[in-house]
């Protein structure tokens, strides 16, 4: 199974997000939008904002989730089981 992580703060989801993520899904089985958490950055957005929104964009390809994530991106990518960054 080919598992793709999109990391990002993803504050708000723009048309761009979309766009890539669209374009991406034919070649992944499975798409994680992963929503970072930086101490440093202060978001518009809080986190669960953030996930229903993508949660709702997508909510008719079952190969698109989100999820957040503090620490290293490449560790939620082993914990996932991911092996492609986009």
């Amino acid at each position: 199974m080919k598992i793709c992580v999109f990391p990002g703060t993803v504050d708000p989801l723009t048309l761009g997000h979309q766009d890539i993520i669209l374009r991406a899904r034919p070649l992944f089985d499975k798409i994680i939008v992963g929503i970072g958490m930086n101490s440093s950055k202060k978001p518009m957005f809080s986190i669960d904002q953030r996930l229903e929104w993508i949660n709702k964009t997508f909510e008719n390809d079952d190969g698109i989730v989100a999820d957040s994530y503090s620490g290293l991106t490449v560790d939620f990518c082993i914990n996932h089981k991911a092996t492609f960054i986009l």
